[in-house]
């Protein structure tokens, strides 16, 4: 009688390894190949199911597993999607990946083309809904663990800028650092108190702005100041000897440049004109949607304003109606007020950019170009639009307008906004760097 033997199929395994940090890479013997020993020697105690090691190494040493970002990480991924690859053996599941959201996508890859993921430390077949739920949760606790790390470190700042600590970041004009210490440059330090007295006297950015570029002075970084450069200098509170943090100011470490009385004399110069500059910007009310608001049947409708007495009336008005065109008299949308339509493609706006799919995409693009943003933070910064907008100037509104939104039609059933997905991308860039800006001062 023959006995029928059964060679099992084989199976080409693929180890892949990381280490967050370069340090210790250099030594004979490093983690990357502590992990590499290990899964080998897992491969090889499988070998009797047909498995066998592929030769070539991806290792990332120096790469956080916070993104997919990783050379030989997507060198893996193209080798698994050219068919060379059918288990991927890691030592533990957190040298793949950190982050749930990217893990799901390496998954939906392994699974689009029958590779299987291995834990050597970790029991897992994510082959089976067990499996993938066991995963889910112990990623889930590595990213918690990330997340919480990352709290420390902002815990951390916190604490250190409460005690008066310099935290890095730019050196202010006047100051040099030396030992984590921000020590007085004097000669920096004469220009900076003399652009607190001359701003006490001439009561004008702008001007002053002029008068130091023509004298060729130039700012910490070599460029030439600008109204811009004048505004954070002359509102940054570490030339008081304090330091700040999310709006409140400790006593710091390093020593002032400027007396209270002239930083507080500037303070009130600038609040006045602030006010003033309000006012002007606002009786200058730009259109929102100029250039961005079409009808149904793809006529651009323009901005146009009329005034009674003292009060100003504004309208967008299909070209259609100016141009004296032939059209019927029943349809209302041909000319609408501004206040309306604004309003509501604002609400529109702040509609779509928490819709999931949006937030999801809006997520992945900025985390594409800068993977050491949290995700929660975009989130965050998506949700914060509506606090956002009412602090913008109208010439701000209609700027950052303009960058979300494609287009606007109008048409009987109502109104239709096309979101650039590229435009909030940037818009939450902004956000993001407002926020850091604003944490260290």
């Amino acid at each position: 009688m023959n006995k029928t033997v059964t060679i099992p199929r084989r199976q080409r395994c693929a180890v892949y390894t990381r280490k967050s940090t370069e340090e210790g890479l250099e030594q004979e013997f490093n983690s990357l190949d502590a992990q590499r020993e290990a899964c080998e020697a897992f491969i090889a105690s499988q070998k009797p199911e047909g498995w066998v090691l592929v030769h070539d190494g991806y290792d990332d040493g120096g790469f956080s597993g916070g993104n997919l970002e990783r050379p030989a990480l997507k060198r893996l991924i193209a080798d698994i999607e050219a068919g060379l690859v059918d288990i991927v053996v890691v030592y533990k599941i957190d040298r793949l990946s950190r982050s749930l959201m990217d893990f799901a996508k390496l998954v939906e890859t392994f699974d689009r083309h029958s590779v299987t993921f291995v834990s050597v430390t970790q029991s897992f077949n994510t082959t089976t809904s067990m499996g993938r739920l066991t995963l889910n949760i112990l990623l889930s606790f590595a990213q918690f663990e990330r997340e919480v790390t990352a709290e420390r470190i902002r815990d951390k700042i916190a604490a250190s800028r409460k005690k008066g600590m310099w935290m890095g970041g730019v050196v202010p004009l006047g100051y040099d650092v030396k030992d984590r210490k921000l020590i007085i440059n004097e000669a920096e330090a004469a220009t900076v108190r003399m652009i607190f007295e001359r701003f006490i006297r001439l009561g004008s950015a702008t001007l002053l702005a002029r008068e130091l570029q023509a004298e060729g002075r130039l700012t910490k970084r070599g460029k030439p100041f600008d109204k811009g450069v004048l505004y954070k200098l002359l509102n940054n509170h570490v030339y008081l000897g304090e330091a700040v943090h999310k709006g409140t100011a400790y006593p710091g470490e390093h020593k002032a440049i400027v007396d209270r009385v002239a930083f507080e004399r500037v303070q009130t110069i600038l609040a006045t004109h602030a006010k003033t500059r309000a006012g002007a910007t606002r009786r200058a009310t730009p259109a929102l949607l100029k250039g961005l608001i079409f009808t149904a049947e793809g006529r651009a409708m323009t901005p146009h304003h009329t005034k009674r007495g003292e009060r100003l009336y504004r309208y967008y008005v299909s070209t259609d109606v100016i141009r004296g065109r032939e059209i019927a008299t029943d349809v209302p949308y041909l000319r609408l007020p501004a206040d309306t339509v604004e309003a509501a493609v604002l609400a529109e706006i702040r509609r779509l950019i928490r819709a999931p799919e949006i937030v999801a995409k809006v997520s992945a693009a900025v985390r594409n170009d800068t993977p050491d943003i949290a995700e929660r933070d975009i989130v965050t910064a998506l949700d914060r639009f509506q606090d956002f907008w009412p602090s913008l100037f109208p010439a701000e509104q209609a700027r950052i307008t303009s960058l979300l939104v494609a287009r606007v039609t109008v048409g009987p059933d109502g109104l239709a906004v096309d979101l650039r997905e590229d435009g909030a991308k940037a818009m939450v860039r902004e956000m993001l760097r407002t926020s850091v800006n604003e944490a260290a001062e």
